[in-house]
């Protein structure tokens, strides 16, 4: 067993880097297989020589986020540990510290893997972005928080988010209410990520003036969308026709992103996903970025990820036994 050591500023970086309750510390000697041990300013790790040097240059990439002013937690610190251990390591500061101020009194949007990061490089950098992966891998909430960031900069004058209206297990008809307070249901996750980001008063006066319109995506035929940012979500519920209609909106100097999963379809009788549909019929247009998040990129609750990946066990399984 062979040691290396690390020089820390201060004790105030030391807290920083060990997290509450030295939680930070624990992870990695668990996950590594490394013995950290603290004295006065100076971080002495034992173990193996490969193990030394993933733990070694890991404290050097948190210290390098922390001497910016950036804070790493401990789900975080999990997902750089967990691709050092497959081999497959990542540039913490380059995720961690790329912010999406949304409003000067929250807190910036920051990226938590690194498909999430080329998710919203894509978004900075193509007119048409469709993001495909599984629940909780922030296809939506980071979509949503560029087009806020986007509306706030003034390069877009006005925000749009659509969502089909899908019918999943429950009649429209049957529903009570208009029409409006009929899709309300299928338009709240649109909201909700609004609310998280600006305050209440500003969300409510923005709608009032028509800076940002949520609708169903039925709502944006006919209509050509300039210096808007356009968001549609749930995407995998379209047909191939809505799809169609839905991105030639698209006018001058304006964003879209479509967000979906295509595990996910809630199209009736079969029909295929217009989502599915465009992967194929795009694909080689220069100005469309394909961004595909996975399992990897889950940042709920950690059984989110484990469910996901047992599903996809399982219905791989199912189709090996046909």
């Amino acid at each position: 067993m062979t040691a290396k050591a690390i020089d820390l500023k201060d004790n105030k970086e030391a807290r920083a880097l060990f997290g509450k309750h030295d939680e930070n510390l624990r992870l990695i000697e668990e996950e590594l297989n490394v013995s950290v041990i603290s004295r006065g300013e100076k971080l002495t790790v034992r173990g193996s020589d490969k193990n030394i040097k993933k733990a070694i240059d890991l404290f050097k990439e948190v210290l390098l986020v922390i001497r910016k002013g950036g804070v790493i937690k401990k789900s975080e610190l999990a997902y750089a540990v967990k691709n050092l251990k497959n081999d497959e390591p990542i540039k913490i500061d380059k995720i961690y510290l790329d912010k999406i101020k949304v409003s000067h009194k929250r807190q910036p949007v920051v990226p938590k893997t690194a498909g999430q990061k080329e998710y919203i490089d894509a978004i900075r950098n193509f007119d048409i972005t469709v993001s495909i992966g599984p629940a909780g891998t922030g296809k939506t909430y980071l979509a949503m928080a560029m087009a806020v960031e986007s509306l706030i900069k003034g390069e877009s004058s006005r925000i749009i988010l659509a969502r089909p209206a899908v019918e999943a297990g429950e009649s429209l008809g049957f529903l009570p209410g208009d029409f409006y307070e009929k899709v309300s249901p299928y338009l709240r996750p649109l909201y909700d990520a609004l609310y998280d980001m600006l305050e209440v008063d500003r969300v409510k006066s923005y709608m009032d003036k028509g800076v940002i319109e949520v609708a169903p995506l039925a709502y944006m035929r006919g209509r050509t969308l300039n210096d808007s940012f356009i968001i549609l979500d749930e995407a995998q519920n379209c047909t191939a026709e809505q799809m169609k209609m839905f991105l030639t909106r698209l006018g001058f100097n304006s964003k879209t992103v479509v967000t979906g999963d295509i595990t996910q379809s809630d199209l009736p009788g079969g029909k295929p996903s217009g989502l599915v549909h465009i992967q194929a019929v795009l694909k080689d247009i220069k100005g469309i970025k394909f961004v595909y998040l996975s399992g990897k990129d889950i940042v709920r609750h950690e059984l989110v990820q484990e469910i996901i990946s047992a599903y996809e066990k399982f219905e791989k399984g199912q189709d090996e036994k046909i």
